[in-house]
């Protein structure tokens, strides 16, 4: 059973940024907040009260560090009343990383609760959450964008209970060791839910358990038939999904090619166990795609995809 809570007052210590302020001690920006944070080995947390805060934010400071946004239901998305927001582009910016509205460059981060977007919509890669650390959960969160939207290149990091949305390659990375716990998936526009970029036999993979994928409320026309669980970026790409509920009418295929020049198919685990839904009624599974039976299933957990040392550092209430 999972209790709701409030955190709408500061944790002790924590820097403060609310919308608009000029108070002493307050900051208005998210940034300006991480620049006043010493660059040390301490633990620090920011607290950020209810607004729309348009930036790029960068964090890279060694210390352990937590963001709070200001809500009523700590467990839920749905409450949250913080948002981060940018519209930057790859190609404006001049890598996938930079285009991030935020990003990740530090070992042992959490964030609670903020809603993070790239806003400028279909056309090119366009990344909202862009993620190098290592021990870095993201929990009752929302990451909204369209191409490239949470890049999950690298590091051990955990997502749970979050809302991660967007059409094309929306979830993706390179080297990234991740785990997707009880999030909502939405699908956006045709395209494709993963693109794992994995190019080598290395630990990395993806593994999803007990997500939902769902036709988001503002998904085109075309979508229908046209979206994938995933396509493999790297040639090793490595993807699980366990227990999903599948809504989103999904290609019967599910999984797909990169592409036909380059189909990368040869060296990838795409993966599923008990997936259900009306989004994979009638599926038709490539000769590349993998269901397991729930013996070879139980072998792809947090603790594979993340290390066993997990409960040292993720938030166990989220799981």
């Amino acid at each position: 059973m999972v209790f709701a809570a409030s955190r709408t007052s500061p944790p002790a210590g924590a820097k403060i940024v609310r919308a608009g302020s000029s108070s002493s001690g307050e900051y208005s920006s998210v940034s300006a907040a991480v620049a006043s944070l010493p660059n040390d080995s301490s633990s620090q947390s920011i607290f950020i009260y209810p607004g729309t805060y348009n930036e790029q934010v960068y964090i890279t400071r060694n210390g352990p560090l937590t963001i709070y946004g200001y809500t009523t239901n700590t467990m839920s998305y749905s409450a949250n009343q913080v948002t981060i927001q940018a519209g930057v582009t790859a190609q404006q910016a001049g890598s996938d990383d930079a285009s991030g509205t935020v990003r990740i460059h530090k070992n042992d981060f959490k964030m609670y609760n903020v809603n993070v977007k790239n806003t400028f919509g279909k056309g090119t890669q366009a990344i909202a959450f862009s993620q190098y650390g290592s021990r870095v959960g993201l929990y009752a969160c929302g990451f909204y964008g369209y191409q490239d939207t949470l890049y999950a290149n690298a590091g051990t990091q955990v997502y749970l209970r979050n809302y991660i949305e967007g059409a094309t390659d929306f979830i993706f990375g390179r080297t990234g060791l991740a785990f997707f716990g009880k999030n909502t998936i939405a699908v956006s526009g045709p395209g494709w839910v993963t693109a794992n970029g994995r190019e080598s036999a290395d630990s990395g993979s993806y593994v999803f358990d007990s997500n939902s994928i769902i036709l988001a409320s503002d998904a085109t026309s075309s979508t229908s038939g046209a979206a994938y669980l995933g396509r493999p970026w790297g040639t090793f790409a490595k993807v699980v999904f366990k227990n999903t509920v599948i809504t989103a009418p999904l290609n019967k295929a599910l999984w797909s090619i990169w592409s036909t020049a380059t189909p990368n198919t040869s060296n990838i685990l795409f993966a599923e166990y008990n997936s259900t839904g009306s989004g994979v009624s009638g599926a038709s599974r490539p000769s590349f795609a993998t269901v397991l039976s729930a013996s070879q299933a139980a072998a792809y957990s947090i603790s594979s995809a993340v290390g066993g040392d997990y409960a040292s550092w993720v938030d166990a209430a989220y799981l």
